[in-house]
């Protein structure tokens, strides 16, 4: 069955006709041309599709297109604040302070699971500024950003060059961008 679907891409509403099994990472991927979410395992095992949606951190190999319909999507080449829809055109701004730490930690290596691993960084850190707790989060109050806490955090995002070290070492140089404040520069979704 076929469905008309719109869905905010990075900024740009495209709208598109899926069939009702179709995934939101093959239709980004093969029928928008967007392809920083990887396909890498293709059962939600390893985060390489890691994309956001509505501000939260999903997995676009599990995540049916047709779910998405009016849905806000934010990929890796979506993220940088200079980065706006011009006609069609692509205009290429300043990194997001993430995919920049990325860089300035060498955290990665062969970068196919960058993409994902970078999205999957700026929704953790949304999920600490909004005080949201994780297995390893003690005691009350706001959990704090330190090497366990994005440890835990990111470990639904694989790395098979094991690049974690600095994974996390550029997540925490991220943490310190955002005071208080939310990664995405998004307000909270309500």
């Amino acid at each position: 069955m076929q469905r008309e679907i719109t869905v905010r891409v990075d900024g740009n509403a495209r709208r598109l006709t899926v069939d009702t099994r179709t995934t939101l990472l093959d239709a980004l991927r093969e029928r928008l041309g967007i392809t920083s979410p990887k396909k890498g395992c293709d059962h939600g095992q390893c985060g390489a599709c890691t994309v956001l949606s509505g501000g939260r951190r999903v997995l676009a190999c599990l995540t049916l297109a047709v779910t998405q319909d009016g849905a806000e999507v934010v990929t890796a080449e979506g993220l940088a604040p200079g980065v706006a829809a011009a006609g069609g055109q692509r205009i290429e701004g300043d990194l997001h302070p993430v995919q920049q730490a990325f860089i300035d930690c060498d955290a990665l290596q062969c970068g196919y699971c960058t993409p994902g691993q970078v999205v999957s960084a700026v929704g953790a850190l949304d999920e600490l500024a909004m005080g949201w707790p994780s297995a390893v989060t003690t005691g009350p109050g706001t959990p704090r950003p330190d090497r366990a806490e994005v440890a835990e955090r990111m470990s639904g995002n694989l790395c098979r060059c094991a690049a974690y070290v600095n994974i996390v070492s550029a997540v925490l140089q991220a943490a310190g961008a955002f005071p208080g404040g939310r990664a995405a520069g998004q307000e909270a979704a309500g």
